[in-house]
């Protein structure tokens, strides 16, 4: 690990380092004095996105109208998700874009199961997203319960999976394992390749949820082997709040597998519009309904920043960025009662941090009301903060830490209730 000073001036120093420094200008900051730790929940917006979203409107649907289908529309998932592959290690014709996290796990874990009708086990953890769970739990309901979940606990203080139980727990009859690679309270990363190598080794496919890991860390996908995976566009890849989600699915398994829900984008011939279903070639046939264009064409376009800062250059910064915060955290809020509840090691933690309080929660409401940083909170104790390298600079980390340092010093989040907001 660097060593690093709590200075202004070093993080001065690493700002004017920084070979991505000039990315923040291709992005909408309407508030320079805003700290802004919340791009692993929603990132900023892109100027490109903003432009091309009034593009969409005014010209193509605005004067296209239904022309606009054939100028660049239908062939949007399969095209955008060719571009969100490269950034994730997959080879063309293997990533779709459409829908959501969740419908998308649903389809591609129904896939896997059914595809293997005898096993009956499916092995994931309790880092998991809540939403990944539940869709888990409702799929097992539609199947008639015939398989079980088993969900890993921690090693630790809940930042790191326990991975020998893991390992045990996936056998012969495991049909599924599906984790998210980056967890999104502690940051911590899987080995992505160990996991599917063991999975494979017992005959189980495995599912990956990039949701925190696409645009923060890279991702090798068709290195690893994986069989499918699904994320979201509006965390790191700043597509906009409820931009479509993308899956993927391994070239060697498409032809064997069928999606649970048949729509006419998955048909082989939609403009025949035959009665009955015949599924389309390759992924294709995950796609089911029309799919929204100018959400889709504005993520597009905001994915241009990512593409062109590539995703070693991101991971550098974003290793320098999080091991920055990792030691101002031990230095400044350490004193205050403030745990790091994230990994040490850069090597098995994303590009978000959370640091544990028993006040999280009113302390996340201070700095949001009075401080102008936003984090956000994950019960029971976690300001989760996230660092995304493609538009923060140094001297805003600094700056975060030292209005979360201020924020105890002075004592401000006492007077904040304790029942929380809807949101937090």
């Amino acid at each position: 690990m660097k060593t690093f000073s709590t200075s202004r001036d070093f993080a001065l120093q690493l700002d004017a380092q920084d070979k991505l420094a000039s990315f923040k200008g291709a992005f909408v900051i309407p508030d320079p004095s805003l700290v802004y730790f919340d791009g692993n929940s929603l990132g900023m917006m892109p100027k490109a996105a903003q432009e091309k979203s009034r593009q969409v409107v005014d010209e193509q649907w605005g004067k296209d109208l239904i022309r606009g289908w054939n100028k660049g529309w239908w062939d949007a998932p399969t095209r955008v998700g060719d571009k969100i592959g490269q950034l994730i290690g997959a080879a063309a014709g293997q990533t779709l874009v459409g829908d959501t996290v969740s419908i998308n796990l649903f389809k591609l874990a129904t896939s896997a199961l059914t595809y293997q009708p005898n096993k009956t086990r499916i092995i994931t953890d309790t880092f998991n997203f809540p939403s990944d769970l539940y869709i888990l739990q409702g799929i097992n309901q539609t199947l008639g319960n015939r398989h079980e979940i088993i969900r890993i606990g921690a090693s630790d203080n809940d930042i790191t999976p326990d991975l020998a139980a893991l390992e045990a727990a996936i056998n012969e009859n495991t049909a599924l394992v599906t984790l998210s690679h980056v967890v999104f309270k502690s940051g911590y990363m899987y080995d992505m390749q160990r996991i599917t190598e063991l999975a494979h080794k017992k005959g189980a496919l495995v599912l990956w949820d990039l949701s925190h890991s696409v645009g923060s860390v890279p991702v090798h996908l068709d290195d690893c082997n994986a069989d499918f995976a699904i994320g979201c566009t509006y965390k790191y890849l700043n597509g906009g709040p409820g931009a479509p989600a993308f899956l993927y699915v391994n070239k060697n398994i498409q032809e064997k597998l069928s999606s649970p829900i048949w729509g006419w984008w998955g048909q082989k011939n939609p403009f025949d519009f035959d009665l009955d279903y015949t599924p389309a070639p390759g992924a294709q046939r995950f796609l089911v309904g029309t799919q929204p264009m100018i959400s889709l064409l504005t993520m597009e376009a905001a994915l241009e920043p990512m593409l062109q800062a590539g995703m070693d250059s991101l991971r550098e910064k974003s290793i320098l960025m999080t091991d920055f915060a990792s030691f101002l955290t031990e230095s400044w809020l350490a004193p205050f009662g403030f745990s790091l509840g994230s990994p040490l090691d850069s090597a098995m933690r994303g590009s978000h941090i959370s640091v544990r309080h028993p006040e999280g929660y009113r302390i996340n409401r201070t700095l949001i009301e009075e401080l102008n940083l936003i984090p956000d909170f994950r019960a029971p104790d976690n300001l989760r903060l996230g660092f995304a390298p493609i538009y923060l600079s140094f001297t805003d980390v600094w700056e975060g830490f030292d209005r979360i340092r201020r924020v105890m010093e002075e004592k401000r989040y006492e007077k904040y209730p304790l029942q929380k907001l809807t949101v937090t």
